[in-house]
């Protein structure tokens, strides 16, 4: 029910899923397969799949650590959005994208949990959209040495308040990927 009323369609986003920002990621593996699931299912379903590249001073734009992990290829025909922001909505082409998609709620899966996965579901959320996080593909680096949980805690913390975040006309959900719906919004 989102308060886009005129954007029916579901989108996935891929978040980061770049070789510097998996390489020493909670469960690299088994979260970069179940982002292969989701895009393989959205697009035998015709559902709109965008990309999202986040480039800075340790992911510089055409590095090996800036591309995507080779497990995961975007096709042609899916949008790249660059992005050097951790929202994916600041100062990119990621609003225009999915409303021409008429996209009107996200599946999102990607990495990292701490920052570009929790900052895009916020900054999806409050622009309207409804928002599912796929709650068992998203992934986070050790941050501990520097005060962080474990990563996953992290992960479990995000999946838990997510799953009871609130807001007039929208929703906002976790599901694993088995469980993933890309019915309507």
């Amino acid at each position: 029910m989102t308060t886009l009323p005129q954007r029916p369609r579901t989108a996935l986003v891929i978040l980061d899923m770049q070789n510097g920002v998996v390489a020493d990621a909670y469960e690299r593996d088994a979260v970069v397969a179940r982002v292969g699931v989701l895009v393989e299912r959205a697009r035998g379903g015709g559902v709109p799949i965008v990309w999202v590249q986040h480039s800075d001073e340790q992911l510089e734009w055409g590095s090996d650590a800036w591309e995507y992990v080779p497990e995961l290829i975007r096709r042609v025909s899916e949008p790249l959005v660059h992005k050097t922001y951790a929202d994916a909505f600041e100062n990119t082409e990621l609003g225009d994208l999915l409303a021409e998609a008429g996209a009107g709620r996200l599946v999102v899966a990607g990495a990292q949990t701490d920052e570009c996965i929790r900052s895009t579901i916020h900054g999806a959320f409050t622009r309207g959209y409804d928002v599912t996080l796929v709650g068992d593909a998203h992934t986070t680096e050790d941050l501990t040495e520097w005060g962080a949980p474990p990563p996953e805690d992290v992960i479990a913390h995000t999946n838990l308040y997510w799953r009871y975040q609130k807001a007039p006309g929208r929703t906002a959900e976790v599901a694993d990927t088995a469980e993933v719906s890309f019915g309507g919004a």
